[in-house]
């Protein structure tokens, strides 16, 4: 989520790969040269495409010989964005059968990336498997990836550029727990990351475990809400 403040980055850590495949995994990583860049990943779809993505980068910031093109060296968010939809493209081609497009493949994946390098605005953008990639703006604030349909309208009535961190979380928490209430393919623990503009020293991150204090009277303040707002609507009338 792109806000005046800074960004804003929530995922689940659950993987689905039928109802007797669920685990628990990591979907976020992030990347810190205090003082000068933070970079967040956020990934959804096959995992196997998304932990090969993940390293590859990760082997690129820690070996100076395979360096290039790692995303500690680019000049730009929209650099680090064209180096992971790259890597993101070739890892699913590999995999692929012959003839069969990155968007047909069944090693598919989807990420989020997004952070700031100093001198420079923070960004965010959506990668698709082919490789290519759109920016967040003032008509598209944040992004998706994985199971989207039942928290997106929480967020669509809700958002606000101007508003803080501390409201943007719990924006964020009543969105995960519809989708939580609505699919088993997404559940907690989540996990929390924020990016506060010019700020290259703090790292604010959290997660949210199981039977959370604060989740859970997010989660039950919610659903009181509209029970309330539910009554308080006009009858119908036949």
């Amino acid at each position: 989520m792109r806000l005046n403040k800074g960004l804003v980055f929530m995922s689940d850590t659950r993987t689905n790969a039928g109802v007797d495949d669920i685990s628990q995994v990591r979907k976020m990583r992030s990347w810190h040269v205090p003082g000068e860049r933070v970079i967040t990943l956020m990934s959804a779809g096959n995992l196997a495409t998304t932990q090969a993505v993940v390293s590859l980068l990760d082997e690129r910031t820690k070996a100076p010989e395979e360096r290039h093109p790692s995303i500690l060296a680019a000049p730009s968010m929209f650099a680090v964005a064209t180096i992971v939809g790259e890597t993101l493209r070739n890892i699913v081609m590999r995999h692929n059968d012959e003839g069969q497009s990155a968007a047909d493949s069944l090693f598919r994946a989807s990420l989020i990336v997004g952070g700031q390098i100093k001198g420079a605005e923070p960004r965010l953008f959506l990668i698709y498997p082919e490789g290519n990639f759109i920016e967040a703006g003032e008509d598209n604030p944040f992004f998706q990836i994985g199971e989207t349909k039942y928290g997106r309208p929480i967020i669509v009535r809700s958002y606000d550029p101007a508003m803080s961190f501390e409201d943007s979380v719990k924006l964020l928490c009543v969105s995960f727990d519809s989708t939580i209430r609505a699919n088993a393919g997404v559940d907690l623990p989540i996990d929390l990351k924020i990016h506060e503009r010019d700020d290259f020293t703090t790292v604010r991150e959290r997660r949210f475990e199981r039977n959370d204090p604060y989740f859970e009277s997010v989660a039950n303040g919610w659903a009181e809400a509209l029970g309330i707002a539910l009554a308080e609507l006009p009858d119908f009338h036949f």
